[in-house]
């Protein structure tokens, strides 16, 4: 399915995506659930895992995901965020602090952060790209080149001899 989704129906994505990237676009969407309905990690991580990775809800099918993937940026997010807030918060512009950023951009930088904090195995460039896609299946405008910056910035930060050496081409 093609065109732009909404916080509440993963099935539409600018672009098919992998197992991983289905992961990923649920983990933003689980954050936000979490971030502006107060939802705990186990409540959350239940209902995904058991009413929305891979069914059908109202007519759309959700695709399948790699359900370990998503529980590993969400837990991970979950126990890093003290100190992936500040640091996201270090690629913002001044005037613009991260606790102004829409709370759905915030859980795309603070997932996409972790990745490149913790899953080294998974080439910068492709974890970037990643999250570009899903900025584009939510927003329309200048959050995917927001999402791009932040997570450049920081990917620069965290690994940069990924940048220097040019090892930063592969796939996910």
């Amino acid at each position: 399915m093609t065109g732009k989704a909404d916080p509440e129906n993963p099935a539409k994505t600018v672009r098919p995506a992998n197992k991983r990237g289905v992961a990923r676009l649920a983990a933003v969407q689980a954050l936000y659930q979490m971030d502006v309905g107060g939802a705990s990690l186990a409540n959350v991580v239940s209902e995904f895992t058991a009413f929305r990775l891979g069914k059908e809800i109202d007519g759309a099918q959700y695709r399948d995901a790699d359900e370990q993937w998503f529980k590993q940026i969400l837990a991970g997010v979950v126990e890093d965020q003290k100190f992936l807030d500040p640091f996201i918060h270090t690629a913002l512009t001044e005037d613009w602090p991260l606790k102004r950023i829409d709370s759905l951009l915030r859980a795309i930088l603070r997932s996409g952060s972790y990745e490149l904090l913790r899953r080294k195995d998974v080439p910068a460039k492709v974890i970037i790209s990643e999250y570009i896609d899903v900025a584009k299946a939510f927003f329309e405008n200048d959050e995917p080149g927001l999402v791009n910056g932040v997570l450049d910035r920081l990917a620069h930060e965290l690994r940069n001899a990924e940048f220097d050496t040019g090892k930063a081409d592969g796939a996910s």
